[in-house]
């Protein structure tokens, strides 16, 4: 009798621990979730291209999760077009600028990719 009874009051705390790990606490009033529950916002991938500036060269580094088209094209202070390139399936898109031997002007890089169209300036001097 004494061994069923044990059974049963540790088979109660069991029961009531594992409801109280699976709900809510409230800590000075305010409702919190559990700490062993994940959040589902937790990481944000950012998939605006990054763009590093290193004397006269600018190294774009672009994360294309969707895999679709990405253009790369280059303008000069008056809207011409220096430079232009389509990629196309790859998932990293990784480009170097080299201005070193650029004529003196301001140039416009532009990434245009499924989320939309990003721009760099670099003055050449």
């Amino acid at each position: 009798m004494k061994l069923v009874k044990n059974l049963t009051v540790a088979a109660a705390l069991l029961i009531s621990a594992i409801g109280l790990a699976n709900g809510t606490t409230t800590d000075f009033g305010k409702k919190i979730v559990a700490k062993y529950e994940v959040e589902k916002n937790l990481v944000k991938v950012n998939l605006d291209p990054v763009f590093v500036k290193k004397g006269q060269k600018i190294m774009m580094n672009l994360l294309n999760v969707s895999k679709g088209k990405v253009l790369l094209k280059v303008y000069d202070s008056e809207d011409r077009l220096v430079f232009d390139e389509a990629i196309d399936g790859d998932i990293v898109v990784e480009k170097a600028f080299n201005f070193e031997k650029a004529f003196k002007d301001e140039y416009t890089i532009v990434v245009v990719d499924k989320f939309g169209t990003y721009k760099e300036t670099v003055v050449v001097r």
